[in-house]
């Protein structure tokens, strides 16, 4: 199996007035800019199996325009969006607990930080999760076999999938 990691991009700060922890938005220059870089991502790989993202509002909104992108790209339809507690934080093995068993040849994870760098230091063995931070709209593709040590294929940042979507 093959985990895409994607980090929500970029949302209203934290402690806005009026807005609780789960319902910040992406802002409208964080929208536009994760919209190049889907695009960007939609031609760099084929779309996953599954879409699976945090219940928080700006992950949720991060994986309608990725799912958006690959169905325009590809000509079908996105796979539908799985709302995974797991990814919202907490332990990465509760994660790794959801993921078991499954049998999608690539599964889209979309969460956030400090979650997502150790769930992705966890799979590789890493003792530091902040050599594999993720910026916010960046991803990273990780080959997990059925035996064996995962590999990370590629992690790249998202001015890098801006930079294809143009």
């Amino acid at each position: 199996m093959e985990l895409l990691i994607i980090r929500h991009a970029v949302a209203v700060e934290r402690g806005t007035p009026g807005i609780e922890e789960t319902e910040r938005p992406l802002t409208e220059k964080g929208r536009k800019r994760f919209e190049q870089a889907a695009a960007g991502l939609a031609r760099l790989d084929d779309p996953p199996n599954a879409l699976w993202t945090s219940p928080l509002l700006r992950a949720r909104q991060t994986a309608e325009i990725v799912g958006a992108a690959w169905q325009k790209r590809h000509g079908r339809s996105a796979p539908r969006l799985h709302v995974e507690p797991s990814l919202a934080g907490g332990d990465p093995e509760d994660l790794l607990r959801a993921l078991a068993g499954r049998k999608e040849r690539r599964i889209a994870l979309v969460g956030h930080e400090p979650h997502l760098s150790g769930f992705l230091a966890r799979l590789l063995g890493a003792t530091d999760a902040a050599a594999v931070t993720f910026r916010k709209g960046g991803a990273a593709l990780v080959d997990v076999p059925g035996e064996g040590k995962p590999r990370l294929l590629w992690f790249l940042p998202p001015r890098v999938f801006r930079r294809m979507g143009r």
